[in-house]
């Protein structure tokens, strides 16, 4: 969350809400956490019956959204009205839908919580409803986070829950569930089932929990490379090509891709420190030290010869120029030359 969300959430938990609530962006995770919390907590359980609404976009037209919205609230202090998927309203992009939209924002009912849940995109600013929600509403944007935020939303995510994990354990979450925080958080959420609170998270939890093999996975077939421990980058590779729908060859290699595109930023740039390498890569301070590793163990020309290489690699797996060739054999000779 940036500084504003997070004042929005502090207020939530005080119990301070305001008229309407535009939840929008790429990240869901965020849109669906606040709206949700806003649906649990916003009213008590006898006054949900008559004073709260779930409403799905698809389903309405912007008059029959106001209409609910317009509505009082019985024998208790507020009603809520929550828009999901409400980017899908049959008129909001309509002139008359997104006009009537406006003009509510100007002179909203002071005892209804709407909420609007906008999902995958913003609202359009060349437009005039984009223009003036904010100065007119509560509107948090929730962008997909970097790379290198991901480390700190999933420790936060243990610390808020009272768990602590080991350095390692948080970057194979990140490595391998990727920027998708809802799947993150269900991927944790799982793993703390059966896990004590003053127990340390480890590598190995998480490594039984997402489901890769200990030894020969991408991670460690990447930090092989890196190390160009060739016996080991083998060893792996032959037990992916084995087995290729278990051990998919085209997500390896875009993370392989990531990892020499960025080195290769690092490498052109000239010396640095660790933390200038963290913001010019824009990564957590546990994944410096593959980076830092990788500095050392290819010329800057070499790296730039691994991108082109990963570039080819990734066209024959989709089918260009490809020939008779399977994945498996894509892999071998990839990471011969990658290592060479």
């Amino acid at each position: 969350m940036d500084k504003t969300a997070k004042q929005v959430w502090g207020d939530l938990k005080k119990g301070k809400y305001q008229p309407v609530y535009l939840l929008q962006g790429e990240e869901v995770y965020y849109i669906d956490l606040i709206s949700s919390y806003i649906e649990a907590n916003a009213l008590s359980d006898s006054e949900k019956g008559f004073n709260q609404v779930i409403l799905y976009g698809k389903d309405i037209s912007m008059v029959q959204m106001l209409n609910h919205a317009r509505r009082f609230p019985m024998m208790a202090e507020r009603q809520v009205v929550i828009v999901r998927e409400a980017q899908e309203i049959l008129d909001l992009n309509r002139e008359e839908g997104s006009s009537q939209l406006l003009e509510y924002l100007k002179r909203p009912v002071p005892s209804t919580v709407l909420v609007l849940c906008h999902k995958h995109k913003t609202l359009d600013k060349r437009r005039e409803l984009g223009k003036k929600a904010e100065a007119l509403a509560t509107v948090l944007t929730f962008k997909k986070p970097y790379d290198s935020d991901l480390a700190a939303f999933v420790e936060e995510y243990f610390h808020e829950r009272g768990y602590k994990a080991e350095d390692e354990a948080l970057q194979l979450f990140v490595e391998h569930v990727g920027n998708d925080l809802s799947r993150l958080a269900r991927e944790i959420d799982k793993l703390l089932i059966n896990t004590r609170k003053e127990d340390l998270i480890t590598k190995d939890q998480v490594t039984r929990q997402v489901g890769v093999s200990r030894e020969y996975n991408v991670f460690e077939l990447q930090r092989a490379i890196i190390a160009k421990d060739t016996l080991k980058a083998y060893k792996i590779v032959e037990s992916f090509a084995s087995n290729t729908k278990k051990n998919p060859v085209i997500p390896a290699v875009a993370l392989l891709y990531g990892y020499f595109s960025k080195l290769l930023v690092a490498s052109s740039a000239g010396p640095m420190s660790e933390s200038t390498l963290l913001s010019t890569l824009k990564i957590s301070s546990f994944m410096a030290k593959d980076y830092l590793a990788g500095l050392r163990n290819y010329r800057t020309d070499k790296i730039r010869e691994n991108v082109s290489l990963l570039k080819q690699a990734d066209l024959q797996l989709k089918g260009v120029q490809v020939g008779t060739v399977n994945d498996g054999e894509i892999l071998r000779e990839l990471v011969f030359r990658l290592i060479r």
